[in-house]
């Protein structure tokens, strides 16, 4: 996770050039920031193949910037990084995290009133000390409130995707062990819920001391909560714990029912257990003394008379009751959720064409490593200058370049397509800001709103429905707008829009950019419920970000979707037939 811990310090960097009005280099650094968040392998290990010229390699990172990664992994500090910390002490990732909070409204808030942290800025706020101040007005204060009660709500929380690549590390290295005859991640990572406390893991091993002992020696952790003969507990760099239990054979499936939850879903299960007399711990089922099931999982949904629920249903919303419909054969089952292989391409991926990482070329080189069909190319329009949103003209010239690109995939017999789309901004009255006679050139339309989400319900709902009555508008971009542990969703009237989205055959995206993921999982359920299609998109800006597709698709299958529910499900001649339709 070293690259999670350059990219913080790196967005880090970029917020206090910000106080200092200085150019260009901000973006610099952002854009390195979610260049290493992305990546597959880690800085070390680029590091140790090819020095500091492997790192001068990576998209975006210079000269510079991989002197100070070399720097950090060889002591684990930047120097420069302090020296901006020293001169401006504040909590600058707490302070920005506060919703309408910048950089520059941060440092005038510590040169006016002292303020350096999320503390200091609440005792302000609450004593109205910030609207006294030129350029914060009352509201700025109330906003500012609801910001810091927002981050509380979600503190002690961590999103799936930091956390997962952290799970997948250590399990993979536990899994290696021959000790280990078999491991699984329990709780809300298995059921891949958007946010997690905690982490489980689950062991069969006839050896458990050499596993323990392997267990708090990682390299991640940095305290020891106990260490026991069959359970140990640590504390990792990112603020978690993981605990290890080892788990005897023929109690596995019992204990790994348990220890996936969710609370409620076992609660429900145990109550169909006490009406048969049997009892379910995560120890078995048992009948008396005697055990009935607890050898796997299956065995024990059978023996209650259910089929085996996938783990991301498992959040008691109807799937117990569906689980025993589908097990005495009545109608109303459980859904045949998708499939984390059943993705034919993404939508939503944004290019050098207006400030992503990567090129054309290089991102269809990625898609296909991913054995996609087809990738969407969906560069911002001109409203977003901050991300060099592309005018007409200028979206002209990168079709030409798709068509380019497309005709040589042609020429060397690849069934590969590049997609000509665009992200186009709803603005305030719901038109969308670039002309119709471009849009209707374009393969598809994807829309999105990108500023002023303080709307009223009413106004917010309406401004969204006009979009969707666009002709050449086909996609509805992370349609609620919410940004997990920094922003509420929009006051919108979802029913209304799920309405005009049925009528006007307009598709809703699940965004499964780790911070977005929205849909959630709810609001899916309710729009296969109502009848509107979706589809899972990255909102990459890196090639590397093309694999936040996992995360969108454990969302829809915790929101109940099948594979005709989704778009992207489909091959491209059936997908290009739907939006000509």
């Amino acid at each position: 996770m070293r690259n999670q811990e350059v990219a913080k310090i790196f967005y880090a960097i970029a917020d206090f050039l910000k106080m200092e009005d200085v150019d260009f280099k901000p973006a610099a650094y952002q854009k390195a920031a979610i260049v290493l968040e992305s990546l597959d392998e880690s800085l070390d290990a680029i590091y140790a193949r090819g020095g500091k010229k492997a790192l001068e390699d990576l998209p975006g990172i210079g000269k510079s910037m991989a002197e100070k990664i070399e720097e950090y992994i060889k002591t684990g500090k930047i120097g420069y990084y302090e020296d901006l910390k020293k001169k401006t002490p504040i909590d600058i990732g707490d302070l920005t995290a506060v919703e309408g909070l910048g950089p520059r409204r941060a440092k005038k808030l510590y040169q006016e009133l002292g303020i350096r942290s999320l503390d200091d800025l609440e005792k302000a706020a609450r004593s109205h000390k910030i609207a006294k101040i030129e350029g914060f007005r009352e509201k700025t204060e109330g906003n500012i409130l609801e910001g810091i009660e927002f981050l509380k709500r979600s503190k002690g929380r961590f999103l799936l995707g930091d956390i997962l690549p952290r799970v997948k590390t250590i399990q993979e290295r536990l899994s290696r062990l021959k000790e280990v005859e078999r491991i699984d991640a329990g709780g809300s990572v298995r059921r891949k819920k958007e946010t997690i406390g905690d982490v489980d893991f689950l062991i069969i091993s006839k050896e458990p001391k050499k596993v323990m002992d392997f267990f708090v020696s990682q390299p991640e952790a940095v305290k020891v909560w106990g260490k026991g003969p069959t359970k140990a507990s640590i504390r990792v760099k990112e603020g978690f714990d993981i605990d290890l239990r080892v788990v005897p054979k023929n109690s596995y499936g019992a204990a790994l029912q348990y220890f996936t939850g969710s609370k409620e879903h076992n609660i429900a299960t145990r109550r169909i257990a006490m009406a048969k007399n049997l009892k379910l711990s995560e120890y078995g089922l048992f009948k008396g003394k005697r055990m009935v099931a607890g050898w796997d999982e299956e065995g024990v949904y059978k023996s209650l008379g259910l089929v085996w629920v996938e783990p991301e249903l498992r959040e008691d919303r109807g799937e117990i009751e569906a689980a025993l419909r589908q097990a005495q054969g009545k109608a109303q089952g459980l859904p045949r959720i998708i499939g984390y292989d059943d993705i034919r391409g993404d939508l939503h991926c944004h290019s050098s064409w207006n400030g992503g990482s990567n090129n054309l070329e290089e991102l269809a080189d990625a898609a296909q490593k991913m054995k996609y069909e087809y990738l969407g190319i969906s560069d911002h329009t001109k409203f977003l200058r901050i991300e060099k949103g592309l005018d007409e003209k200028k979206l002209g010239q990168r079709d030409k370049e798709i068509d380019k690109l497309n005709e040589k995939f042609k020429v060397q017999g690849l069934k590969f397509r590049l997609l000509k789309g665009c992200e186009a901004n709803i603005l305030n009255d719901g038109s969308v800001d670039i002309k119709d006679e471009a849009l209707k050139k374009l393969d598809y339309v994807i829309a999105g709103i990108h500023s002023n989400f303080k709307m009223s319900e009413s106004e917010m709902t309406e401004r969204m429905i006009k979009a969707i009555k666009n002709p050449n508008v086909d996609i509805i971009s992370h349609p609620t707008g919410r940004i997990l542990k920094r922003r509420d969703e929009y006051q919108i009237d979802l029913d209304k829009i799920l309405r005009a989205a049925k009528e006007f055959n307009v598709v809703l995206e699940i965004n499964s950019y780790p911070e977005r993921l929205d849909l959630n999982d709810i609001n899916i359920r309710r729009a296969k419920e109502s009848g509107v299609k979706m589809v899972i998109n990255t909102d990459s800006h890196q090639k590397d970000q093309l694999r936040f597709m996992e995360l969108g698709i454990s969302q829809a299958r915790r929101g109940w979707a099948e594979k005709e529910d989704v778009i992207n499900t489909h091959h491209l001649e059936k997908l290009m037939k739907y939006f000509k339709h």
